[in-house]
């Protein structure tokens, strides 16, 4: 048993990393990267949605009947957003404000819902959470991993500090919507390289 939920666990660290691999929620990965806070923030709020989902999605699963099987998930995936954006607004108020809309999207993520229909409604509860922190982890190092390029190329910072110094001239491009879609890019490709060795 320890075997699988590690194995689980693992496949959303590298061989099935969400934005790098199965290339899955890439709105997010692009729209709120600009920092490393932003990141991070919204990969946290994603892994609470994708740990509770799955698990309430495979406790349900010999319930739920298949023709209405997504609408449901989608109406569990909502409870559990909505939980988060509470949170947020009460406990982080200004990380919300900057993931605004972003939030509420969680609900319509393709990795929070692929995970629902392609892996908890047909394992286990404990290997539904094994995976849904798996993906949430791996979800959370990515937009950590693009935040930490975009911030501290385009700002020269690292969670607000100065990392250059005073004459480091920002790549303001790079917090910008064009340079997410090229840092993607680079990063897709390095992802790739080191994926064939």
């Amino acid at each position: 048993m320890a075997q699988s939920m590690a194995k689980e666990f693992t496949k959303g660290l590298w061989a099935e990393l969400p934005p790098f691999r199965l290339v899955l929620g890439l709105c997010p990965v692009l729209a709120v990267t600009q920092s490393v806070e932003n990141g991070i923030g919204m990969g946290l709020a994603t892994t609470f949605v994708l740990i509770c989902s799955n698990f309430l999605v495979s406790l349900l699963r010999t319930i739920i009947p298949a023709k209405v099987r997504i609408a449901c998930y989608i109406v569990i995936i909502a409870t559990f957003v909505t939980i988060v954006e509470l949170l947020m607004q009460a406990f982080t108020y200004e990380l919300f404000l900057k993931l605004g809309i972003f939030i509420p999207l969680i609900v319509v993520n393709c990795i929070v819902l692929g995970r629902a229909e392609a892996f908890a409604g047909k394992n286990a509860p404990h290997l539904a959470i094994a995976d849904g922190l798996g993906m949430g982890v791996g979800f959370t190092l990515s937009l950590g991993a693009l935040g930490l390029v975009r911030e501290s190329l385009g700002a020269g910072t690292i969670l607000g500090h100065p990392v250059f110094g005073p004459d480091f001239q920002p790549f303001t491009f790079m917090v910008q919507a064009p340079g997410a879609f090229v840092c993607l890019g680079l990063m897709l490709c390095i992802m790739n390289l080191i994926g064939k060795k």
